[in-house]
């Protein structure tokens, strides 16, 4: 990345162009409309707060059957791990710090992977593991890191047509932690990769746009790098580097 130096005048100091009626106009349009999506996204994450105090309710009693208690056990963690999100959302204004303890790589890859196992059923997705790596221990918020994982994982799974692979791999470089997400979906047009992390940008029909930006701020908030390689129909392949313990 080029460092910016400001250039010297050498007839005297730099006049500054005044903002123009139509800047302050498209800034303004722009701060109302942050402001809305803001006070919107608000009260969504409140209502959502409201229904998993039913959700809880009706789990609580199906618990007590102990018909599935590894299933129990499952549900109770995304249960608890939604209402910590929604209420981040509603703290906007004082964002939640990360919690950080060390994290088994491994095992929260295998529990995300296992969230989506309806989806690699009905699309009939071959899963692959490859954990190349020794140690797999980072320090990191478990629960943010697995909002991270998930995003990438069902882009993967959702880019697939029927009968396709998705490779989850790791592998240790130098003291670093290497994650592959790789699918054989379509893949992703050129004039489009440059751009799939911007937030509000997606190619899909009913996309949000939030799903890789999310998953790229978390990355980053654990000193790591998110990458990506593509070619239109030979599928997409995401790197997620993470400093080791």
């Amino acid at each position: 990345m080029s460092s910016f130096s400001p250039q010297t005048n050498p007839g005297g100091p730099e006049r500054v162009r005044p903002s123009s009626h139509a800047d302050v106009q498209e800034n303004l349009q722009r701060l109302d409309r942050l402001a809305n999506l803001g006070l919107f996204s608000a009260s969504i994450a409140h209502e959502i707060k409201n229904g998993l105090v039913a959700v809880n309710t009706f789990f609580q009693i199906a618990l007590e059957k102990n018909e599935n208690p590894e299933l129990a056990a499952v549900v109770r963690r995304e249960l608890a791990r939604i209402d910590g999100l929604v209420t981040q959302m509603l703290r906007l204004a004082a964002p939640k710090p990360a919690a950080l303890a060390p994290v088994n790589v491994h095992e929260l890859l295998d529990l995300t992977v296992r969230l989506l196992d309806p989806q690699l059923h009905d699309r009939m997705v071959v899963l692959r593991r490859n954990y190349h790596a020794a140690g797999a221990m980072v320090r990191g918020d478990e629960s943010r890191l697995q909002q991270a994982f998930l995003n990438l994982l069902l882009n993967a799974v959702e880019a697939m047509s029927e009968g396709g692979e998705l490779t989850v791999a790791t592998e240790t470089a130098g003291a670093n932690l290497k994650i592959c997400i790789r699918d054989t979906g379509m893949g992703i047009e050129p004039e489009t990769l440059s751009h799939i992390f911007d937030t509000f940008f997606t190619t899909k029909k009913n996309g949000t746009g939030l799903g890789l930006a999310i998953s790229r701020r978390v990355v980053q908030e654990h000193h790591g790098v998110i990458e990506v390689e593509s070619k239109p129909g030979e599928g997409s392949t995401f790197y997620i580097i993470l400093p080791l313990m």
